[in-house]
């Protein structure tokens, strides 16, 4: 189990990974008058390998990477999902792409 601040941000992104079925659970709760995200990483096979290997930071606040619609790339040939904020908020880069909005990439994971 992982414990993470609860902010507007850390909601919307475990809410995409939990619909993209890279978690298995999150709860949230509240501790000294601050929220936190109880995530529970989703396994399979018999070593019990997680199902996110990597989350990489693409934005930073030095460099921000924006990509318009329709060149939004794809990660790992689609096993992998980009998390971009756009004018719609977060999407994936496939929800992303069906729509054609454009907008900043935030994180590749995979």
């Amino acid at each position: 189990m992982i414990r993470i601040p609860a902010t507007k941000m850390t909601k919307n992104i475990v809410q995409i990974l939990l619909a993209e079925g890279f978690l298995k659970s999150v709860t949230e709760h509240r501790e000294n008058k601050k929220d936190f995200l109880d995530i529970r990483l989703k396994y399979f096979g018999r070593k019990k390998e997680p199902y996110i290997t990597e989350i990489k930071s693409i934005s930073k606040p030095g460099l921000k990477v924006y990509y318009d619609g329709k060149n939004i790339p794809k990660i790992l040939g689609g096993m992998g999902i980009a998390i971009l904020s756009t004018s719609c908020g977060l999407l994936t880069d496939r929800e992303a792409r069906q729509q054609k909005i454009g907008g900043e990439i935030l994180c590749n994971v995979w």
